[in-house]
């Protein structure tokens, strides 16, 4: 597993389903969630409102997006962070 310096933090995206439940297939066209589950926090971040493995809400086009192991994870700032889904 990564660990993020100073005041990064790792994201585990959700994989999204590629069919709905009645069986229609999704396009690959469709956004992507901006919403990950805190995977880990860097050293650096301090007072964060969040915790690992809570769901969190973040900026659009912030951070590096990496796959490790087929999982989908993204690097970003702890101030891209805007939400905890409580």
């Amino acid at each position: 597993m990564l660990q993020p310096l100073h005041d990064y933090v790792l994201l585990k995206r959700e994989k999204e389903e590629k069919t709905t439940a009645s069986g229609i297939i999704l396009t690959s066209g469709k956004e992507k969630s901006k919403l990950a589950v805190v995977a880990a926090i860097g050293s650096g971040v301090k007072d964060c409102e969040y915790a690992l493995n809570d769901k969190v809400l973040y900026k659009e086009y912030s951070g590096t997006t990496i796959k490790v192991d087929d999982e989908e994870y993204i690097v970003i700032k702890d101030e891209d962070i805007i939400a905890v889904s409580k």
